[in-house]
């Protein structure tokens, strides 16, 4: 399985290599963007589309990365919660078995079926 990870990662990179050279062209185009607010009038230098591409590809890995990271952290405080109460249910579970055995009848029929009082008339 591991080399067949390898092997897809390295067609994948090489389908990016292929698409780079094939559109050399458009990916060094230069363009530049404006900002026109009421208050601000802002123009960036000229920049390629390689570059713009490459910085909001590792934006949002940026991104993803830190949502993984607060998903995982809740995980862990999720898991430490469990963790407490398993162990409490074990502590249970071991006073529960260390209770002393004992010898007297628990099943009797008095209990089930108690006899009526005698001075009640039946």
């Amino acid at each position: 399985m591991k080399q067949f990870k390898v092997l897809v990662i390295i067609l994948f990179l090489l389908l990016i290599v292929v698409l780079s050279v094939q559109n050399y062209a458009a990916l060094t185009t230069r363009i530049h963007f404006k900002a026109n607010l009421l208050f601000l009038d802002y123009q960036t230098a000229d920049l390629s589309v390689f570059l713009i591409a490459v910085v909001t590809f590792l934006f949002g890995v940026v991104v993803t990365w830190f949502f993984g990271l607060t998903e995982r952290m809740a995980f862990r405080r999720q898991i430490k919660a469990l963790m407490k109460d398993v162990k409490n249910n074990e502590m249970e579970l071991n006073s529960l078995r260390n209770l002393p055995v004992t010898t007297e009848d628990m099943s009797s029929d008095d209990a089930v079926n108690p006899e009526p009082p005698s001075h009640v008339n039946t």
